[in-house]
């Protein structure tokens, strides 16, 4: 058994890569960059690029993580490529979006698609559909590390944000576990949690008090592109989740239990494991 794991650098795909090492399991660790990867001791670092499949080493390669190459202008066709270029895989894990769960127009369909494509190759496939990633929290990190806040609009905005190391944790058992074939698994955080209970429970993670104060819609949008340096599509998307949220809260699903047997990592434990980036030296 060889597992490839594309994004292997991301925040997802790195947890998949440590939890996959720890297990034992021959690892091959895909990356743009292969001269900046960080991987655990005995993965082999494998440089490439979805977007040209056939130049990747897959002979061999019985299981793989795969990610939607979602900056290119075809995604579909990078896929279906990819899955005909390996000639031994038995098993895909689709890094897909919760999304398509709940088929939400103008963010579904890209992942809806490349699901499609997967079913369709003949290889046995699982799909695990993570909702808001607790990671997407950094864009607060700045302010709780140099002034103990969180600023943001939209403070009775109810989100279940997922830890990346749960998202990975399904993906690991559906790829070294049977029983997860032609399932799809949308993911969700232990908690549904208003911004306001989200700043507190940032607070308890790294044990001294998070506020909370409310900014209008177009000061968060002008401070996310001015303040933390980002591009204005990211900042719009970035708060229509929060939009929506407030409209349409958020709920917890009970898959990640359900694959692994366990409770889902909390706000507070994410919180912790990232102190010292949100923590001031």
């Amino acid at each position: 058994m060889t597992i490839l794991v594309t994004g292997a650098t991301g925040t997802t795909g790195g947890a998949v890569v440590r939890q996959l090492a720890a297990a034992g399991v021959p690892v091959k660790a895909l990356t743009r960059n292969p001269a900046r990867a960080a991987v655990p001791e005995g993965v082999e670092v494998v440089g490439g690029d979805l977007t040209r499949p056939a130049e990747l080493p897959l002979a061999g390669v019985t299981g793989v993580f795969l990610l939607a190459a979602i900056e290119s202008d075809d995604a579909v066709a990078h896929a279906r490529a990819f899955l005909d270029c390996a000639p031994d895989l038995r098993r895909v894990v689709f890094l897909s979006s919760s999304a398509v769960t709940v088929r939400r127009p103008g963010s579904y369909e890209l992942h809806h698609d490349v699901e499609r494509v997967v079913e369709a190759s003949g290889v046995a496939w699982t799909h695990v559909r993570p909702g808001e990633f607790m990671a997407n929290k950094m864009v607060w990190a700045r302010t709780i590390r140099e002034e103990g806040v969180v600023r943001a609009p939209f403070p009775e905005s109810v989100g279940a944000p997922v830890h990346e190391d749960d998202v990975a944790e399904v993906a690991v058992h559906a790829l070294l576990r049977d029983g997860h074939a032609g399932k799809a698994y949308t993911v969700s955080g232990p908690e549904a949690l208003t911004h306001v209970e989200q700043a507190a429970a940032i607070g308890r993670g790294l044990g001294r008090p998070i506020r909370f104060e409310r900014l209008t819609y177009g000061q968060a949008r002008a401070t996310l592109i001015r303040d933390e340096g980002l591009p204005y599509d990211v900042a719009e998307y970035l708060l229509g989740y929060m939009a929506q949220h407030n409209e349409e809260p958020a709920s917890v699903t009970p898959d990640f239990t359900t694959v692994t047997g366990h409770r889902g990592r909390t706000l507070s434990t994410w919180a912790a494991d990232h102190s010292t980036t949100l923590t001031l030296p």
